[in-house]
């Protein structure tokens, strides 16, 4: 279980938590959002519910409470998330995210490239927000090693 890192600190520490979940839970709505679409093949639709079901409630515990644990994992899913996506980048010149049967218009491929880097770029910013935010924390704390 998870020990609650106090927020008492002062309001910067309880604004960047909230700025930290407030990017978590967006990048969970956007993805249930895509999953309803079912534009994405069902192993690409089963990836992004298991997001969701890992970092929705972690959104909440760091909305709350701070806790480090949340923290790590809204770090670590944000940075798999970003592998997912740099993959289905590369692939994409493959067929590997473009599931259409036609060829795409010579300015898809390029418009799609550049919304699969800004999904990449907000992915590594959510990691950047929460481990910043827990070292901000802990440092906070004094040096205390939370789990």
């Amino acid at each position: 279980m998870s020990a609650a890192i106090s927020l008492g600190g002062g309001a910067a520490p309880a604004v960047h938590s909230r700025i930290c979940a407030a990017a978590t839970a967006a990048s969970c709505l956007a993805h249930l959002w895509l999953v309803t679409g079912s534009q994405h093949g069902i192993w690409l639709n089963l990836l992004m519910l298991a997001m969701v079901a890992v970092c929705l409630p972690c959104a909440v515990h760091i909305w709350r409470h701070g806790r480090a644990g949340a923290l790590r994992r809204v770090m670590a899913s944000a940075l798999a998330m970003t592998g997912v996506h740099a993959v289905l980048l590369l692939g994409a010149g493959q067929q590997g995210h473009i599931s259409h049967a036609a060829a795409p218009a010579p300015g898809a491929a390029t418009s799609g490239a550049g919304a699969m880097l800004a999904i990449i770029a907000v992915e590594v910013a959510t990691a950047m927000l929460a481990a910043t935010l827990l070292a901000r924390l802990r440092s906070a704390a004094g040096g205390v090693h939370a789990d």
